[in-house]
């Protein structure tokens, strides 16, 4: 056991006696010493009830012979984050969480981890976590919110952001505005559509080191996700006696199964961000071309919030991820082969069905036969562009406009909130890249805006988006605006092409023009010059290949 290291011999006797001070007994400090990485905080409402799944972690681990220890990681939440300076901070965040659970997982030499987080960035920094320190890890969330009720129709906290642009543009009154906000989010969980946070506990599923039902079991169903923590601690101790490792999971094909999943089930632009990230934790490179290959032969089954009605407590009762697993593995993209921390792939396909056809269609008749994502280039993306094109509506797809740019969300926004933004435009938000914004902001308040408002134009950004964006948004643009890709040189009037089904991303101008304004561009200073961001901003890598640290 790894814990040997820090509690048996003459030497560990100081070691011994610290724990003594704690209340361990000598037969608990004899038993594998498992990690309890709770995010438990009061700031985001995934997390408020995380003591709870701890609690039912250590009872697992308890009975099957281990001595659960408990320490915290940090999170921080997007909603609440969103539209001002702490929105630099999420997707940095990310790091922090990957390196924190490192020291402490190593610096007192647990045997294993239970890893606990629901919200978006503290589930891929735990991700990284565990395929870096290559520990036996399993991930159990808190699951996601029930969707809040509204003039008898169901409603997330996406539909508050859209209702503050129909109130920026007098579709809604005050009154109204109020009501749907106190309604949209009733209590516990990861907001209730598909977005970033419930994808990634989905795709946690799909890469074999969640249990079936981590990402789609409802936080208000206590009884379920108790019982869910408790298997993750009795899994854990097996995971420990046999040395099943994280990177005997995920593997290069775990890695193609969830891409597969996200495809399918239409989820977050952010997956492509995170997933990268991870892999490259595990030693495993996936270059943009991958996702798009697999979203080209990947159908789109699932339509949930924000591209459509239903909600998560909806795929939960339609069979949930196995469900999902079944499904695609008809079109052979699904590698059943791939282990889990319970078995492997193959046996949640058997398990799986689905419950409900309104909410997963069969692979017959698919919602469209391409997946949710597509990686968009040209020359205003020669690294790539990220779009959620299972959000975008038909009319959308093809779309020719004309450049109204800004150099900052919030110049973007006080431009659309005072009417700047007509029909027709593109809109271009840049320098809120990795490096540029630094931490690459979630454009959630102006693509809200928008909707809210019912502009037909297309968003363009080196920033990202939220699970919660729809429409023609278009993020992750690379080489950054900072680095001096060729969205830092688009200027007010330019003509700009979209062409989502055939990939293409082009700012209509010709070479010769490109090139002077290339040699007359100069970097700007940067936005934060102090603390960790500015440490951040000058060792993040390109969103393209994941924006980790060099």
């Amino acid at each position: 056991m790894l814990s040997n290291e820090v509690k048996l011999g003459p030497t560990r006797a100081a070691h011994r006696s610290l724990f003594y001070a704690m209340g361990y007994t000598p037969d608990e400090l004899e038993k594998p010493l498992i990690g309890i990485v709770n995010a438990q905080n009061e700031i985001i409402p995934g997390h408020m009830h995380l003591n709870t799944i701890a609690e039912a972690a250590k009872y697992g681990v308890l009975a099957a012979g281990g001595t659960p220890i408990e320490f915290p990681a940090i999170g921080i939440c997007d909603g609440i984050a969103m539209g001002h300076s702490g929105m630099k901070y999420p997707l940095a965040s990310r790091e922090l969480v990957a390196d924190s659970i490192e020291a402490m997982a190593i610096g007192h030499k647990f045997d294993g981890l239970i890893l606990i987080p629901n919200c978006d960035k503290i589930i891929p920094g735990m991700l990284m976590a565990a395929a870096r320190i290559n520990i036996p890890a399993i991930v159990v969330s808190g699951g996601p919110m029930l969707p809040g009720r509204y003039e008898g129709r169901d409603i997330s906290v996406s539909t508050v952001f859209e209702a503050a642009g129909k109130f920026a543009s007098g579709k809604i009154d005050e009154q109204e505005l109020s009501a749907i906000e106190h309604a949209a989010c009733p209590g516990c969980g990861s907001c209730a559509g598909l977005f970033t946070a419930n994808t990634m506990n989905c795709l946690t599923e799909a890469l074999g080191l969640g249990l079936p039902g981590n990402g789609t079991i409802p936080a208000a169903y206590f009884g379920g996700r108790r019982a869910l923590a408790k298997q993750a601690g009795h899994v854990m101790m097996n995971l420990v006696t046999k040395q099943i490792l994280p990177r005997d999971i995920l593997t290069k094909e775990a890695f193609l199964n969830a891409m597969a999943v996200d495809m399918g089930i239409g989820g977050s632009s952010n997956t492509v961000l995170h997933l990268t990230a991870i892999a490259h934790e595990a030693g495993i490179e996936l270059p943009l071309e991958l996702f798009d290959e697999i979203s080209r032969k990947t159908p789109y089954i699932t339509k949930l919030s924000p591209s459509g009605t239903h909600h998560m407590i909806d795929l939960n009762e339609a069979g949930g991820i196995n469900a999902v697993l079944n499904e695609l593995n008809k079109t052979g993209v699904i590698h059943p082969e791939c282990k889990t921390v319970t078995g492997t792939i193959a046996d949640r396909i058997e398990a799986g069905k689905i419950l409900r056809s309104d909410v997963i269609h069969s692979i017959d008749a698919p919602y469209r036969n391409r997946g949710g994502i597509a990686i968009l280039r040209g020359n205003l993306a020669e690294d790539g562009g990220v779009v959620k094109e299972s959000a975008v509506k038909e009319d959308m797809l093809v779309f020719n406009g004309t450049a109204k740019v800004y150099n900052s969300e919030e110049e973007a926004i006080d431009a659309i909130m005072d009417n700047q933004v007509m029909d027709g435009n593109v809109v271009v938000i840049r320098y809120e890249g990795p490096k540029g914004g630094p931490g690459m902001r979630e454009m959630l308040n102006p693509t809200a805006v928008i909707t809210g408002m019912g502009l037909h134009v297309a968003l363009l950004t080196d920033g990202r988006f939220s699970g919660a964006t729809q429409g023609a948004c278009i993020g992750h643009i690379s080489p950054e605006a900072m680095e001096g890709g060729t969205i830092g040189l688009v200027k007010n009037g330019d003509a700009i092409h979209i062409d989502i089904p055939n990939r293409k991303l082009e700012l209509l101008v010709s070479p010769e023009e490109l090139a002077r304004r290339k040699a007359a561009w100069v970097q700007p200073e940067p936005k934060v010059k102090t603390g960790y961001l500015s440490r951040y901003a000058r060792l993040v890598t390109s969103a393209n290949t994941g924006a980790v640290l060099k």
